[in-house]
């Protein structure tokens, strides 16, 4: 009896279709596929049906988040029983001595009979439906085959377009080559058996499903033709097959897995020119000229046409063979004939080792004075906002760095050593804690089990992939079988007992896992790449010349970082290219790799059950196990450690962290952005922009944006890599200090586990545990799990914080599909909370100057958030007022009067207090070097943006566009404005306005007048107010709702009062975006600096991965689905205004980076020494206006009338017409002055 079955029989259908974590993107499925046994016995089957029932029972009780243990049947064989034997003795954690969690009266279940007699009656109607589809199926298996002939008539139309132009084959004189034949149905099935997985869609039916179980799978590809985002997939995963057989040498298995789609008409239009180039290249490396030819041959077969790349193939291999004259001669001409030109085959293609060398042997051989083509003159970027940035009239010598060049190489080479490794072994804060005898012993125990574990999944990975070598080509699993020879045995296994030794005792979600593992392969299968082709080395040598830009010791040089890059590549003229030819894996594929490790890890990692009790019987035990979890309406599979397991672990308290390189920050300058392909980390492979798992939309849209227009925003983002930065080691003391004396939640320093609320003493049996007690145990393991989580993230933190004490480093920067920046070291970095912002400081140091002091001073008072209304000359004054408590707190801060710990941001502000000590105390204080960054705030910038936008009057002045004396609350202004409505309705004899006398305040309206800005809706805004006047204890109660509901619409109209040309933009935005999302695009537009932007928003369907364990119902995101128009309408607002703060940062950036300030940014947070505070506020001041006197609505109309409403059509559809009234009537905007930023001191402050 199917698991599956049981739980659809209790949860309907309903329920299982949308299973998945609602946090991520990725959706597990509910069902677990895993193969029946035949003979299973009555007491497993009463098992499996109890624990489905106890975890729907828990699901129905008030607040509570069971889980299910997943019988033995859920650690499922890898492969068909037939191929592999099933680890049949191995038996998984029982309900009983595994779990965890104890189990009350009420989950006992004691008579389950008439439930399983229900259940029966409803699966035996389900397995008649199921048979009865899949023996239609079958049936219809012939006609199938016949409509396979078809695709032939696009061939010839093709064929035929191209006639005039002469015919490939004369490459060579054409010899009769026949591909080998492969049986139809073999091939029909190669596919569909890949996405199948080897227990097929129906693998968990009974054993008499089995006969018709292939028919269905043959059937499954003619639903690719409906499905053109899925060709794309396909095409994407036989290319990424085809380029593993590349890496590993074997011409042959390429040729072979080409022709299982090129000798099948269905399948063969899953086949571009760019799969033939592959195999092209492989023959090419072997100089078998002759296979080349035919792959010519298969092309002009199938109507498709060579490329650039396939000429490139076939020349470099004469090159290697130095052909005849003839032939070199002939393929030259015939290039020439398809419309292509020699020097196009070194300014377009891609090269990997010696292949360009080869190329230009053949060409020489015909031609011998050819000379490779000069690069092209750089381009130099149109925009009105840069034009004196880019213009060289006005070029000046940049800053250097304050490193030497041999500095700067030893950096380089340390880094190029972690990013070789792949990972990086850390000692962990908690190091200093003294060894126990019980921490040895486990130490010891640890190690054993881990080179027992070792063998084990070596052995399980080794006989799995030798099973796989036996099947034939058509096989599902060995569509993973390339991808599992990539790397040596070693290396997989490496790769599992690190995920092993980071698992959490809470267990993880096997999609994450899954994600976790197939991704860490592929980095890896990069690296080596990179090695193979010898890209690295071109890296290197072009890198020791391009630190000399940067180091102080080296002629200043007149270039930008990426400039003076891609002038030395150009030099380097020979050697492989920079970029690797596109090898990225399709996120489905990525999946059913992991998910085939995690397989292999819960089937072979096991460990003695009396390992911990000698009492027990010695039996052998998985150390892993599959749950399901109900998170709300979800049903999520985990992976979760058994308590032995996590006992070995706490006991041991190792001392050792392991991460990726790229999760380190950086030990020298990054590499230059210079693409959307190349920049950042030296090896590691890393994206330009985020975005989602699966989604190809962004990338699509970057490559298609001429390069000229990406260069503002590359230099941005290289501008802010290059900031070098170092750690406070005082603070970072004492903050560790905390750290392993129990922490402190005050202080944002999360206390360890052993500090997590115990419940209440109960009775021992758990079966007479009443419902409170249960509710209590709840919460305490719910507390436990979020401690857990909020310890560990800070002890990566702190970790790699004290690894980086006495070096300097870097964070490499990438983007959000907005054009938001990031660091990508996605631990430690200066996006983090206060504890981590305080650890961070400038590497360069810069002396205070005249005003440097004062500017500390204010930003330590801003930091504690206690003169938020006050002028900056009554800030000041207040710290020189409070000077006894800032040095008090700077000489004693954990045993002093500890003033800085009743702060908004007390570590950064003990961390102030602590420079403003030295720097008063030293003799010359303005020639004090500091290396502190002073931040400076936006007054909630996403409604200066509109202000801005809409010429608002009244907006601009309460979000300080305009100058004033004092500060403007926005916050405060909106709720007296709330204030003066209340008390008009009050007046009017309005009930709930009379209840709210005196509750309106600043704290009440803050956060939804925060967020109005991101498209905060009413629902949303109500749900704040009603939180907010919960925390007051005064409030009655039974008014909750009706005063949310009241007060969120007084907002909204207090808003749309104070800032009437933002509300009519939002709506003009809201209402344009619903337009075209209702027309079946997604929302695009292009910012002020040129970068492409697009709403990944879709209505998409999961596709469901057929896994052993259980189902995957991944998410992915492609184009060819239909937009989520509501997504589309209510996001387009906000991320619009996130485009524009962007764009403001990243002009910030680059006008302080000309006049040589050291600069970063959080978003709209700016930081730089005290000594340019003033220079960096006169610079964003300036770009905001030169920003907003841009005509960017017009603009945006512009782009938009141009992009969905195609122009000179007499008849146009009424959504057509509709949308071009929207987009063409922009809203009108007010009288407010844009000049007068420049004068208004609390703009940034």
């Amino acid at each position: 009896m199917s698991l599956l079955r049981l739980r659809a029989a209790l949860l309907g259908p309903a329920r299982l279709q949308g299973a998945g974590i609602p946090w991520s993107v990725l959706r597990n499925y509910s069902s677990a596929s895993a193969k029946e046994k035949a003979r299973r016995n009555a007491t497993c089957e009463r098992t499996e049906l109890l624990e489905v029932l106890k975890a729907r029972v828990k699901q129905l009780q008030a607040s509570n988040v069971p889980e299910v243990t997943v019988n033995k049947v859920e650690l499922a064989p890898l492969v068909n029983d037939k191929y592999q034997d099933p680890l049949r003795e191995v038996v998984a954690p029982g309900p009983k001595e595994e779990q965890p969690a104890p189990k009350g009266r009420d989950e006992s279940l004691a008579r389950p009979s008439s439930w399983v007699e229900k259940l029966k009656k409803e699966m035996h109607v389900r397995q008649l439906k199921v048979e009865r589809k899949l023996s239609i199926a079958a049936s219809q298996l012939a006609l199938e085959e016949q409509a396979k002939v078809k695709p032939k008539g696009k061939v010839k139309a093709k064929a035929k377009a191209k006639k005039s132009l002469k015919s490939p084959k004369s490459l060579k004189s054409p010899k009769s080559l026949k591909s080998p034949k492969s049986p139809k149905a073999k091939v029909a099935a190669a596919w569909s058996q890949s996405h199948a997985g080897p227990h097929g869609v129906y693998a968990h039916g009974k054993p008499r499903v089995a006969a018709v179980k292939e028919g269905a799978k043959v059937q499954r590809p003619e639903k690719v033709d409906k499905d053109s985002s899925q060709d794309k997939i396909l095409q994407q995963t036989i290319q990424s097959n085809l380029e593993c057989f590349l890496f590993l040498q074997q011409p042959e298995e390429a040729e072979r897995f080409l022709l299982l789609y090129h000798s099948s008409p269905a399948k063969r239009r899953l086949l571009n020119v760019n799969a033939y180039n592959i195999v092209m290249r492989n023959w090419a490396r072997k100089g078998q000229l002759q296979r080349i030819n035919r792959l010519f041959s298969m092309l002009e077969s199938v109507g498709l046409w060579p490329s650039l790349d396939s000429y490139a193939a076939a020349l470099e291999c004469m090159g290697r063979n130095q052909s005849s004259a003839k032939a070199i001669r002939r393929c030259v001409q015939q290039l020439k004939n398809d419309g292509f030109h020699v020097d196009e085959l070194f300014q377009k293609c891609l090269f990997e080792e010696d292949e360009k060398e080869k190329v230009l042997r053949a060409i020489r051989i015909v031609q011998p004075n050819y000379q490779l083509p000069p690069p092209p003159n750089p381009q130099t970027c149109k925009s009105s906002l840069l034009w004196d940035f880019y213009s060289k009239k006005k070029m000046v010598s940049y800053p250097k760095l304050d490193f030497s060049v041999q500095e700067l190489q030893e950096c380089f080479q340390q880094q190029l050593e972690m990013e070789l490794d792949n990972t990086i072994t850390i000692e962990s804060v908690e190091s200093t804690k003294p060894l126990t005898p019980q921490a040895i012993k486990a130490r010891e125990l640890l190690a054993t089990l881990r080179s027992q574990w070792h063998d084990s999944i070596l052995q399980a990975l080794q006989k799995s992939k030798q099973s796989m070598s036996k099947l034939k080509m058509v096989s599902g699993y060995n569509i993973l079988y390339p991808y599992l020879c990539l790397l040596p045995d070693e290396e997989y296994v490496g790769i599992m007992l690190q995920i092993l030794n980071t698992l959490s005792p809470q267990g993880e979600s096997l999609a994450v896992l899954a994600r976790e593992l197939g991704s860490k392969v592929y980095n890896r299968y990069i690296t080596q790449r990179k090695l193979r082709s010898r890209q690295l080395e071109k890296v290197q040598e072009v890198y020791e010349d391009y630190i000399h830009l940067l180091a102080k010791d080296s002629q200043p040089n007149k270039y930008l970082p990426r400039e003076y890059w891609e002038k030395l590549v150009a030099e380097a003229g020979f050697g492989p290219s920079l970029n690797l030819k596109d090898c990225s894996w399709p996120y489905m594929l990525l999946m059913r790799l992991g998910m085939h490790m995690l397989e292999l890890m819960v089937q072979s990692v096991k460990v003695p059950r009396n390992i911990l009790n000698p009492r027990l019987e010695p039996r052998l035990i998985p150390i892993l196990y599959h749950i399901y979890s109900f998170r709300s309406s979800w049903q999520v599979g985990l992976i979760k450690p058994h308590p032995i397991f996590s006992q070995i672990m706490s006991d041991a308290a190792e001392t050792l962290l392991t991460f990726n390189s790229s999760a380190i920050p950086m030990l020298c300058p990054p590499v230059p952005w210079t693409s959307p392909h190349f920049g950042a980390f030296v090896l590691n492979d890393t994206k330009l922009m985020r975005f989602v798992d699966g989604a190809i939309q962004h990338q699509l849209l970057l490559e298609q944006c001429p390069p000229v227009n990406l260069h503002p925003v590359l230099d941005a983002l290289n501008q802010l890599g290059n900031c070098a930065w170092k750690i406070n080691q005082p603070v970072l003391d004492i903050i560790i200090s905390i750290f392993n004396d129990k922490g402190n939640e005050k202080l944002d320093i999360p206390p360890p586990i052993s500090e997590a609320p115990r419940p209440s003493a109960a009775p021992s049996n758990s079966s007479t545990w009443n419902k409170s007690q249960k509710h209590e145990l709840l919460l305490c393991k719910k507390k436990t799990a979020e401690m857990h989580s909020l310890r560990m993230d800070a002890l990566y933190k702190l970790s790699i914080a004290n690894y980086l004490r006495d070096k300097v480093f870097w964070f490499p920067h990438n983007m959000d599909f907005r054009g938001r920046t990031y660091p990508c070291p996605p631990y430690f970095n200066h996006l983090g909370n206060d504890v981590t912002r305080a650890i961070l400081l400038f590497a360069e140091g810069r002396p205070l100057g005249p005003k440097g002091l004062d500017w500390l001073k204010i930003h330590l008072i801003n930091l504690t958030g206690l003169k938020k209304k006050n002028a900056l000359e009554e800030r000041l004054e207040y710290a020189n007022e409070i000077m006894e408590e800032i040095l008090d707190s700077a000489d004693h801060p954990l045993t002093g009067r500890k003033w800085w710990m009743n702060t908004d941001e007390p570590w950064q502000a003990l961390a102030c207090c602590m420079e403003i000590a030295k720097a008063s105390r030293s003799p010359d204080p303005a020639a004090y070097i500091s290396h502190f960054p002073v931040h400076q705030d936006g007054s909630c910038n996403g409604l200066q943006h509109y202000a801005a936008l809409g010429r608002d009057l009244i907006g601009a002045i309460s979000v300080n566009l305009m100058p004033c004396n004092v500060p403007q609350d926005v916050y405060s202004a909106v709720a007296q404005q709330v204030e003066e409505f209340r008390k008009k309705d009050a007046e009017q004899g309005v009930k709930i306005a009379q209840v709210l006398q005196g509750f309106i305040s600043r704290k009440v309206v803050k956060q939804t007048v925060m967020t109005v800005v991101y498209g905060v809706t009413r629902y949303g805004g109500r749900l704040q107010m009603e939180k907010r006047l919960k925390e007051i204890d005064e409030f009655p109660e039974e008014y909750l709702w009706e005063a949310s509901h009241y007060l969120v619409k007084q907002v909204f109209n207090g808003i749309k009062e104070m800032f009437s040309a933002t509300r009519d933009i939002q709506n003009w935005l809201t209402e344009s975006a619903k337009l075209i999302a209702q027309s079946g695009r997604t929302v695009e537009w292009v910012t002020p600096l040129g970068l492409p932007i697009v709403q990944p928003y879709y209505r998409s369907r999961p596709t469901v991965l057929n896994c052993g364990m259980q189902n995957l119902s991944v998410k992915s995101s492609n184009s060819n689905q239909k937009p989520d128009t509501v997504k589309q309408k209510n996001a387009f607002p906000p991320n619009f205004i996130h485009s524009l703060d962007s764009t403001h940062m990243m002009l910030t950036a680059l006008h302080c980076f000309r006049q040589g300030l050291t600069f970063v940014s959080v978003h709209d947070c700016y930081w730089t020494h005290a000594l340019t505070v003033d220079i960096m506020n006169q610079i964003c001041r300036q770009q905001f206006v030169a920003l907003h006197s841009e005509k960017i609505l017009q603009d945006l109309s512009k782009f938009m009338l141009e992009k969905y409403c195609s122009p000179g059509r007499e008849t146009r559809a009424l959504w057509q017409k509709k949308l071009m009234e929207q987009l063409s009537n922009v809203p009108k905007t007010g009288e407010f002055n844009l000049k007068k930023v420049m004068d208004s001191t609390y703009f940034f402050s």
